[in-house]
């Protein structure tokens, strides 16, 4: 339901309108553990010689895309996969280091199913759906068995099996890692599998090409995806490219934010263009601060570094007791005057807290002129991160094997010897919760355009715990899209469009438009400035700590940019050639739009949860307090694009609200504590 579509529909706030309610309706009824099964047993089947028939456009490469295309071209389907990199394995999945989680109670300490699915929805704070998450704990141990078939190499115990440690949010050991490389290691595999089906001809492979649009077919509710306009990025060629479905696995926006732990080409545009096409964005406030990242270190970077949650396994996080030994060496520095704050304030889970409340507790210490390190503006960002309590108890040996790369990483970027002084950390914007509105089967509002991995809000509520992110990815790609894409191809008739279509030809002319007038504002200020001041905003009023006058007056500041944007943003060369500064344009437009309905989002929800601190709604002692009354429900926005008086910088008009409401039967809904 739109905004136009409702009549008199009641503008909140001055910002949004509520349209109807969604729901979920293609997750079965019934117990819990049952659902899966039942849901792979109702999909309809395609025959192996109709799936010759059958094309499926997939955007993106990481673990979700590259898993997923290389599972449907093994089944048959005519495959194209799409990356804007070089090649599939510079996605962004390579980044991730500590390790992938799996219920396989290995240490037998009490893991299980049930336990991975309870602290995944405890460490969202409640906000994720109860059917994704068993389901993705359900298939958890089916990755690991999937990973060492491909010959992804595992650390193993003396005995020789596969070891575990633990994350951040849990009591066990669950998390199976390979060294500091998982992500790595685990892209190398589906990168393997992947390039097998392109030289069997099932997948067809586009590198170095960009996504700027979906092609929808049909209005309402019988929209449907059949294709892609992307862009050569060597050549500049516009190309038009038909399927049956489309699946985006393109990945997170965390790049909003100018600084953070993201490859500085991840970006929104992929679903960005979707949601502008029709596809509901779900809670993209949401987004994730992780606890361990090399601090800032001044105004010259434009990427933040991350050290692996892993770490957090053996080393202790402290700062001074006083601010007047924040200028001394940390070795200096008596042991009773540090402050092992995590350890005191939540003794029960000590530097192993979920994200979210490590990442606070940091930001707080500092706020109170407890940090250390250089200051970088106003106060010294950064707290320590100590070994030596794990090298005295291991040996050094020991905790090179273990974490070697991370520590030579650090001391390369730093300068610094961590096996001699402590690391310094700092909180940095991360992974994103939020993203496409997807049903259990993995599909958008849009009928035929799925989501993967990233991309999708469905599994992390408020906060994703540390090793779930390929977990996530892997479960897409291997196991639920494969088993829930079949039942809509089953039933989709073959597409009748061609490259003269109306739609497609529509298409087309709104992405050559779009880069006609990125390039004919010829003003005078480069795109990166642009992207840094909007980066600033959204850290500083839609960050770690918010507030509703914050946020009304982000909402303004960003209005105010993306005019300005459109007014005097200077981008450099031609459309028809090799032009990242075109690239980075039409990346940082989408952000500026995306930029704004993530601080409405943020101001609807008048509560804490997760990373996301409302000043209005805490606990006497300070800790998040959530609103279950009000808030227990997933929200899903619809774009409406702007009135034709309202001109180019305008981006968008009054965006629709739909609530999902997020019922719990199988977990008790009750107030997180880590104590």
């Amino acid at each position: 339901m739109t905004q136009n579509s409702t009549g008199s529909a009641r503008l909140v706030q001055g910002l949004y309108t509520e349209g109807s309610p969604i729901a979920d309706h293609k997750a079965p009824d019934g117990p819990i553990d049952k659902k899966w099964t039942r849901r792979k047993f109702e999909a309809s089947l395609v025959n192996p010689a109709n799936r010759r028939k059958m094309s499926v456009i997939i955007v993106g490469t990481g673990l979700a895309g590259g898993a997923a295309a290389a599972t449907l071209g093994e089944a048959g389907y005519h495959v194209k996969s799409f990356c804007f990199q070089d090649s599939p394995r510079r996605a962004h999945s390579i980044a991730a280091q500590g390790g992938i989680n799996a219920a396989k109670n290995y240490k037998e300490d009490g893991d299980s199913v049930q336990r991975l699915f309870y602290d995944t929805v405890k460490g969202g704070d409640y906000r994720s759906r109860e059917d994704n998450v068993y389901r993705l704990a359900e298939v958890s141990a089916n990755i690991i068995d999937q990973c060492v078939a491909q010959g992804v190499p595992f650390a193993r115990e003396y005995g020789g099996l596969l070891d575990n440690r633990s994350f951040g949010g849990v009591q066990v050991s669950r998390t199976f890692y390979a060294r500091g490389q998982t992500g790595q290691q685990l892209l190398i595999g589906a990168y393997q599998a992947l390039e097998r089906q392109v030289a069997a001809k099932t997948v067809e492979q586009f590198t170095r090409h960009e996504m700027l649009e979906v092609i929808v077919e049909g209005e309402g509710a019988n929209r449907r995806a059949r294709g892609i306009i992307v862009r050569d990025l060597v050549s500049g060629e516009i190309e038009t490219h038909l399927a049956d479905a489309v699946v985006l696995a393109s990945g997170g926006y965390g790049n909003v934010f100018f600084l953070s732990t993201n490859a500085m080409g991840s970006n929104v545009t992929a679903s960005w263009r979707a949601h502008r096409k029709g596809a509901h964005m779900a809670n993209p406030c949401y987004t994730q601060i992780h606890p361990t990242c090399i601090p800032v270190s001044g105004e010259h970077q434009s990427k933040l570094t991350l050290m692996s949650e892993s770490l957090r396994n053996d080393g202790r996080i402290w700062v001074p007791k006083k601010r007047e030994d924040c200028d001394k060496p940390a070795n200096d520095i008596a042991e009773d005057d540090r402050d092992y704050y995590l350890e005191r304030i939540y003794p029960a889970f000590g530097n192993l807290v979920p994200r979210d409340i490590a990442s606070r507790q940091a930001k707080n210490v500092c706020d109170e002129g407890r940090g250390v390190g250089p200051v970088v503006g106003d106060f010294r960002r950064g707290v320590y991160l100590d070994f030596a309590d794990a090298i005295a108890r291991l040996g050094r040996e020991a905790v090179e094997e273990k974490y070697g790369n991370l520590f030579d990483m650090y001391a390369r970027i730093t300068g610094e010897n961590p096996y001699e002084t402590p690391m310094r950390i700092y909180p940095a914007v991360h992974y994103v919760m939020g993203g496409l509105w997807v049903d259990y089967d993995l599909q958008s509002s849009i009928q035929g355009l799925f989501v993967a991995g990233e991309a999708n809000f469905s599994d992390h509520g408020a906060n994703r715990l540390g090793a779930s992110a390929l977990m996530q990815g892997l479960a897409d790609g291997y196991f639920v899209l494969p088993n829930t894409i079949r039942d809509y191809l089953a039933k989709v008739k073959p597409s009748e469009l061609t490259q003269d279509s109306p739609v497609v030809v529509a298409a087309r002319a709104e992405v050559q438009e779009r880069t006609e007038r990125l390039l004919a504002v010829n003003g005078e200020r480069s795109v990166d400035s642009f992207h840094r001041e909007l980066g600033n905003i959204m850290w500083e009023y839609c960050g770690m700590e918010r507030s509703e006058e914050g946020l009304r007056k982000a909402i303004d500041l960003i209005k105010g940019l993306r005019a300005e944007f459109w007014r005097n943003v200077r981008v450099l060369g031609a459309a028809d050639t090799l032009n990242q500064s075109l690239e980075k344009a039409g990346r940082v437009a989408d952000f500026l739009e995306l930029g704004e309905l993530m601080c409405i989002d943020a101001l609807h929800r008048r509560e804490s949860c997760g990373g996301h601190f409302r000043e209005e709604s805490q606990t006497e002692d300070g800790e998040a307090l959530r609103h279950d009354d009000e808030f227990a429900y997933v929200a899903a926005w619809e774009f409406t694009p702007p009135s034709e008086t309202e001109g180019v910088g305008a981006g968008m008009g009054v965006p629709v609200l739909h609530k999902e409401d997020l019922v719990y039967e199988f977990i008790e809904l009750k107030q997180r504590s880590y104590k």
